[in-house]
């Protein structure tokens, strides 16, 4: 098992020639909270023992080896997908959901939570016409330390 204590700088296309990829998909709190055993999409066990306050962006490539390399993915989690009829209802909506400390992304012009019960209760609270769906989630403000990573 490969342990990976730090990020490292971003390698370039040719750095990667010709080797393997692999992927490691993780949901944004794992994106986030970056500690534990995991195990790539080819089967490879690696852990992960980044220093607190760490943050992956998809994309990133956190482990080059001889013949392979170990890519972060955005793994698909349950979200809530708002659609805000105007400006100030995405406001509103996007002030209520922070003042309790849930993460918000954009896409286009529909607002993205996680599928958690008080959120779909306060979508309804709200009256905010909303759906269920599965994705890739990408908050507002969360990204790497650095360009690189």
């Amino acid at each position: 098992m490969r342990i990976i204590e730090r990020l490292i700088a971003r390698p370039s296309a040719e750095e990667l020639r010709g080797k393997e990829p692999d992927r490691l998909a993780l949901t944004w709190e794992q994106r986030r909270w970056l500690r534990g055993r995991f195990t790539t999409a080819a089967g490879r066990e690696i852990a992960l023992a980044l220093p607190t306050g760490t943050r992956i962006k998809p994309g990133a490539v956190v482990l080059v080896e001889a013949q392979w390399y170990v890519e972060i993915i955005a793994a698909d989690e349950p979200l809530l997908a708002v659609f805000p009829p105007d400006h100030a209802s995405a406001l509103k909506v996007a002030f209520e959901v922070g003042t309790r400390h849930f993460p918000l992304a954009l896409s286009g012009r529909e607002l993205l939570v996680p599928d958690d019960p008080a959120m779909a209760h306060l979508m309804g609270r709200l009256g905010a016409r909303f759906e269920r769906r599965v994705g890739a989630f990408e908050p507002i403000g969360f990204g790497a330390h650095g360009d690189d990573a």
